[in-house]
């Protein structure tokens, strides 16, 4: 990935008011597209979910990736998971729900939200470049017990692009503890998704409130076509 050099300030039509974006200092955050969350037999369907309310977020994530990388920009991915021993996960996280499976357990594909295992592994129509950090979560925010502060301080990043699932989870909790930081945050309407589309409207309509109390929300379209912009 070669770093975009110039500057260029794009006008994005955004929730709830346009937004000036320079994607010199922008990333695109890809939050936890994972085997585990978005396929059949993962550990999102053991908990009784339909899995293609969250695939349908594949596509639209799929040209972000696309025109991001055209583009240059920095591109980060992040998976939720816990170590083989668990040492990093809370008692109170392991014991909460009804089960009948618990993270660390064995499921189809293998055990769940355990690094290195198939089901916490990304997506493969989403696979990282060889070149695109990616940041293992104990938790739902991408900055708790990460380096997601130090990548973006050292590339001088002001504003993030964020993708991913769920809407109203580890998308909301990430793009809460961005604006603690200091980061603009455009959300993707159609590139976040979520197994209640209830808690997705909502969790939508949360960021933009007040005048954009946690930043701007944008559709996919809308949002690549001033991208691919810089790469014409």
């Amino acid at each position: 990935m070669t770093p975009l050099s110039r500057p260029t300030l794009l006008e994005i039509a955004a929730q709830p008011y346009p937004l000036a974006l320079d994607p010199a200092r922008t990333a695109l955050l890809l939050i936890d597209m994972q085997r585990d969350f978005l396929e059949p037999g993962g550990f999102g369907a053991m908990l009784g979910n339909d899995v293609s309310l969250l695939r349908s977020a594949i596509a639209p994530c799929q040209r972000l990736l696309d025109v991001a990388r055209k583009a240059g920009m920095l591109v980060i991915h992040t998976r939720e998971g816990h170590r083989p021993d668990l040492s990093d996960a809370p008692p109170a996280k392991l014991t909460r729900g009804p089960g009948p499976m618990r993270i660390g357990d064995a499921g189809p594909m293998g055990r769940i939200l355990i690094r290195g295992e198939p089901g916490h592994a990304i997506v493969p129509e989403l696979m990282p470049l060889p070149d695109e950090p990616v940041l293992d979560k104990p938790g739902k925010g991408a900055f708790y017990q990460t380096d997601l502060s130090l990548l973006l301080a050292n590339r001088g990043i002001a504003s993030l692009i964020v993708a991913g699932v769920t809407t109203e989870v580890c998308v909301h909790t990430s793009v809460r503890e961005a604006n603690d930081r200091g980061f603009e945050c455009l959300v993707v309407s159609d590139a976040v998704a979520s197994y209640f589309p209830q808690f997705h409207r909502a969790a939508l309509d949360m960021i933009t409130a007040q005048g954009g109390i946690f930043g701007w929300v944008a559709d996919a379209t809308t949002l690549c076509a001033e991208l691919a912009r810089i790469d014409a």
